[in-house]
């Protein structure tokens, strides 16, 4: 591989640093150079200017459909390029399956957030966070919390295991989001980044300043914060730390988001004996999360607990599969696992496995000190270490070996296992594997407060599982305590973290007209045409249909109560109904009321409407007896792009009766021709 200098993406411009600032990056393969990185003399603080003058302006003048469409195409080229990004894949140790979850996993991130933003946002600037809020007798005067996109930079700090999906899992929702970003990849890996960046660049979908790159030290970045940024980092605890303590980030109030230092648990229920399928997929997965990316994971298992009477079963089963693994050159289809990133991150993993040996803990297998692979490369043999007395070994809970290493312990009862597993202070992932529903509940109520992510695995779901130690990105990211108390991802809820929530309070007229939804009480255009014979982009916000009336008989009800075998006592008995403390009398069913409702707004002819798909929020406020007359307002609340073929239309259902008293309200869903 020709060694490259790396560049900076600066202000628009690919920009090297300076000769005096260069650092060689070696191949994890064979010790020789890859790439030089370094950022002397780049111009940090015009940096940070130009993400919040020039990035940040083009963002949020873009909706949030608009700037999903823009994620799909940054995805959609990633995948288109892969090919090239797998070749400098191999120089990091990592094999191509490890590569897969980077490259491709990255890719996925971005596109799977581009599906939330288009079906779960609106094509506005303006996020709504829950319903309005009465502040008055009057309804003209009510509250809305609200979302807007901060007017800051993203500064991302990532980690050198997964240089492109940890790249892409942070901008997805920062630029979702509408916020710029400044990406910093670690050093040992940063040529794949930069690769991976580029086809970003290249992919002419980006505003100016809509993203940065530093390849190398971020300088003075960090005295040019305000309270407006976003400082989102991965690594060891230590440089959390430094960083979480800078004093601009104290003084400013910076939002710090951290991923950090986890020692990761698998949990074998008590119930899962040798023989049983959970028993075997236990062994698989530790070996598994052993192996890939070397075991260069922040999610991988680090402590493995079964049953004090299972151990040696289990310390046998895991032997007999990593013994069976392959080591050496990633480019060779038979290697089952590839180099660390480094030696001197081979030496570190080394000094773990001491740390935790010395402190008690045994080798069940492996050679941490055995030269495997290619001469000259990062390569080592996973390394099973037991820890017969787990609480005599406080180094197997408190010392990360950030490798191809898991400590195995017995445990005594359940809430043992509990407390294990807890005494790491906090992790990011935690699997157990059972197939005792009252197991599953008694450890996720015991542990769930010291883990971010919880994995139940059995003999159901395991053909489907994702797996321990796979962040998905509808799912949080991230952990308590020593994980670094930060989340990521989680879809929309990672887009919130680079916004301001805000409590709104005007007329619901004002609140439409900021958040560009309609809100109940606020302005309606009332139509002539039916809005059903409109496509979603010839509807705004606040088009209303009012239908004429339809008065509910006694008949009416009885035959929907026969009709449907809902003959409850409130709308067949009088009496039974006047006895009631709710009801006046006999009353019509909710579902005869949403039936007749439609049969009042629906148009029949086909047309833009292709679907009802959906029903939510429903509320029946006042009863509807025989003899009262409904009619409905039909009003489009707001509008999603679901593809380039249909898009969903949510519509607020008001039903009246004759006195003008909401009788019931709710939001229906309609798949449209956009």
């Amino acid at each position: 591989m020709k060694t490259q200098q790396l560049l900076n993406y600066a202000r628009g411009e690919w920009t090297p640093g300076d000769a005096g600032s260069l650092t060689e990056l070696p191949s994890a393969l064979d010790g020789s150079p890859v790439a030089l990185t370094g950022s002397g003399g780049i111009d940090f603080g015009g940096m940070a200017r130009f993400a919040r003058e020039v990035g940040g302006p083009a963002l949020r003048a873009l909706t949030f459909h608009q700037r999903a469409r823009m994620l799909k195409a940054l995805g959609l080229a990633i995948l288109a390029r892969k090919e090239e990004l797998y070749e400098l894949n191999y120089a990091t140790g990592a094999t191509r399956k490890d590569g897969w979850i980077d490259i491709e996993g990255g890719a996925g991130t971005l596109l799977s957030f581009s599906s939330k933003g288009r079906r779960e946002l609106p094509d506005a600037h303006v996020l709504l966070d829950g319903q309005l809020e009465p502040l008055s007798k009057s309804p003209l005067f009510q509250g809305q919390h609200i979302y807007t996109s901060l007017q800051g930079v993203a500064v991302h700090i990532n980690a050198f295991n997964f240089p492109v999906w940890g790249m892409l899992e942070k901008l997805a929702p920062a630029l979702l989001a509408g916020v710029p970003a400044v990406v910093k990849p670690a050093s040992a890996t940063a040529w794949l980044a930069e690769a991976a960046f580029r086809v970003m660049i290249e992919a002419g979908v980006l505003p100016d300043g809509a993203v940065q790159l530093v390849v190398g030290g971020v300088g003075d970045l960090f005295d040019h914060l305000t309270g407006q940024d976003v400082v989102s980092f991965t690594g060891s605890a230590q440089t959390a730390l430094k960083l979480r303590t800078h004093p601009v980030i104290q003084r400013e109030s910076v939002k710090f988001i951290a991923e950090q230092d986890s020692l990761n648990a698998s949990v074998l229920g008590p119930d899962a004996a040798p023989g049983t399928p959970e028993f075997e997929l236990f062994v698989a997965e530790v070996v598994n999360e052993m192996t890939v990316k070397a075991g260069q994971k922040c999610t991988a298992i680090r402590r493995a607990m079964v049953p004090a009477a299972f151990l040696g079963a289990v310390e046998e089963a895991l032997a007999a599969r990593l013994s069976a693994l392959a080591v050496g050159d990633p480019r060779d289809k038979a290697t089952g696992m590839g180099a660390l990133v480094s030696r001197a991150q081979r030496d570190s993993v080394r000094e773990a496995v001491a740390a935790i040996t010395a402190d008690g803990a045994r080798v069940g297998w492996g050679d941490p000190g055995a030269a495997t692979g290619p001469d000259g490369g990062a390569f080592m043999s996973p390394v099973l270490l037991c820890a017969d007395d787990p609480w005599a070994c406080e180094a197997a809970h408190d010392v990360e070996p950030f490798g191809p290493v898991a400590t195995l312990m017995p445990y005594t009862d359940l809430a043992d296992a509990v407390r294990l597993a807890n005494r790491g202070k906090g992790s990011l992932a935690l699997s157990l594997f059972t197939h005792s529903g009252d197991v599953a509940r008694d450890f996720v109520l015991g542990a769930g407060a010291f883990h971010g992510r919880m994995l139940v695995i059995d003999r159901t779901n395991a053909a489907f599982s994702t797996g321990h130690g796979s962040p998905l990105p509808v799912l949080v990211h991230g952990g308590p305590g020593r994980a670094g108390g930060g989340e990521e991802m989680g879809g929309i809820r990672g887009v919130t973290h680079y916004m301001q929530r805000t409590a709104l309070q005007g007329s619901p007229e004002m609140i439409a007209a900021i958040t560009s939804q309609y809100s109940p009480g606020g302005p309606k255009h009332v139509v002539q045409t039916h809005p059903f014979r409109k496509r979603m982009s010839e509807l705004h916000i606040g088009d209303t249909l009012k239908t004429g009336s339809r008065t509910v008989s006694v008949e009416d009800i009885e035959h929907f109560a026969h009709f449907t075998g809902d003959t409850f006592y409130a709308h067949m008995d009088e009496e039974a109904a006047k006895a009631s403390p709710i009801f006046e009398g006999r009353v019509a069913h909710g579902y005869l009321i949403l039936s007749f409702a439609a049969g009042l707004f629906v148009d029949p002819d086909p047309g833009p409407v292709l679907a009802n798909t959906g029903l939510e929020n429903l509320r029946f406020l006042t009863p509807l007896y025989p003899g009262d007359s409904m009619r409905v307002e039909l009003t489009v609340r707001s509008k999603s792009l679901k593809s380039e073929e249909t898009g969903v239309v949510r519509w607020a259902v008001e039903i009246f009766n004759q006195k003008d008293e909401l009788v019931a309200t709710y939001d229906l869903l309609t798949e449209n021709v956009p």
